[in-house]
């Protein structure tokens, strides 16, 4: 099959490193010249969010995928109209793609999130008591288009853009769970896995799995997936991130229609990793084992504050050294500060070996330049 992913970054490239493993093109379109897809697929260079770029590409796949949701929903729904197979398609996309529509569509299937008010503009009034938190319609993502108002001076910090206002849950964990759907109706979920996230650079630091959680936290949870997924009606794979407040009570923060940072450990964790699953569900095959082995984690390689230009991971061959420790670089050769650059998993046999583990790698290998 010809498969064609929107992006070209290090999603995409572990995608077709999974795949390699079977018979098929993978073509991937990306503005960066050195995309990390640039040199393992066939590339074009060129913008995921014009119409016309998209549908050019698109337009001879046997099916499109995507490796970031801010790409032209519009040109992904003509190829649908065109015979085109579109994974997960593009209804759920342009829902997903606008935090306004995304919060909709929870509260239209009774998916439990924060409470919210939508705000089009700088002059309407907010009603949502501080603290609250502001999110952007559209273009946030790592962290960016997020922003927590806290005291009335904050006020002056608000984004003009249209917006959702969220009220601020008080967390106890942040926990991720991935959902797989292929065409067929099959349906698979990940382990749920805590995620621990830089307060500096808001930015994914560590993930943990598994989190050993309560039986009503797990229903909740499972009763979460079985609403999303069949409101989706799509195929695909898709995080669903998840607030666990102090009261035991599960939130859903936001869901990536597509694979995603907090899946990485899966790659030697589980059976089998999300990017297989993935591969899988593009291609209308039977899903993938998830089992979990024991206790696996995942560190995020991010540009340290201070440095850009030709990346150089310092203290990378004393990890390598480490037992049961695998190194994932993005084939980026350029660094700057909080720049995701690569990720290391590591397996343990228990939580705090896991834990001590990831601690000591962190403090071990710096990326500068």
């Amino acid at each position: 099959m010809k498969i064609g992913i929107l992006g070209g970054g290090q999603l995409g490239r572990m995608l077709i490193q999974s795949a390699l493993n079977y018979d098929d093109d993978f073509y991937t379109l990306d503005p960066a010249s050195d995309a990390p897809c640039h040199n393992i697929s066939n590339f074009t260079q060129g913008d995921f969010n014009d119409y016309e770029t998209v549908l050019n590409f698109g337009k001879d796949k046997d099916v499109v995928t995507i490796e970031i949701e801010h790409v032209n929903a519009e040109a992904l729904a003509e190829l649908e109209n065109q015979g085109v197979k579109v994974v997960p398609n593009s209804k759920i996309i342009k829902t997903i793609q606008q935090k306004i529509l995304q919060k909709e569509f929870y509260k239209a299937h009774d998916i439990p999130s924060p409470e919210f008010q939508v705000v089009w503009n700088s002059d309407e009034k907010i009603m949502m008591s501080l603290p609250f938190v502001q999110k952007m319609n559209t273009g946030g993502y790592d962290g960016k288009g997020v922003q927590v108002i806290k005291t009335e001076a904050d006020y002056q910090h608000l984004w003009k853009e249209a917006s959702v206002i969220e009220s601020l849950v008080d967390i106890d964990k942040e926990l991720s769970v991935i959902v797989a759907r292929n065409e067929k109706g099959e349906t698979k979920t990940f382990p749920v896995t805590e995620m621990v996230a830089d307060p500096k650079l808001n930015l994914l630091d560590f993930n943990i799995c598994p989190v050993f959680l309560n039986e009503d936290i797990e229903r909740q949870i499972n009763l979460i997936t079985e609403k999303f997924l069949n409101a989706v009606n799509s195929p695909g794979l898709f995080a669903i991130e998840l607030f666990l407040d102090k009261d035991g009570k599960v939130w859903v923060n936001e869901t990536a229609p597509r694979l995603h940072n907090s899946g990485h450990q899966s790659q030697e964790g589980n059976a089998n990793s999300q990017f297989e699953q993935m591969y899988r569900v593009v291609k209308n095959l039977p899903l993938a084992d998830t089992d979990a082995f024991g206790y696996s984690g995942m560190l995020n390689l991010v540009g340290a504050e201070g440095y850009a230009g030709k990346v150089i991971y310092e203290g990378m061959d004393e990890v390598l050294k480490l037992p049961k420790t695998y190194v994932h670089l993005y084939g980026k050769t350029e660094t700057k500060s909080g720049r995701k650059m690569g990720h290391i998993n590591v397996l343990a046999d228990s939580k705090e070996e896991l834990m001590e583990k990831l601690i000591m790698i962190k403090g071990m290998v710096k990326v500068i330049a």
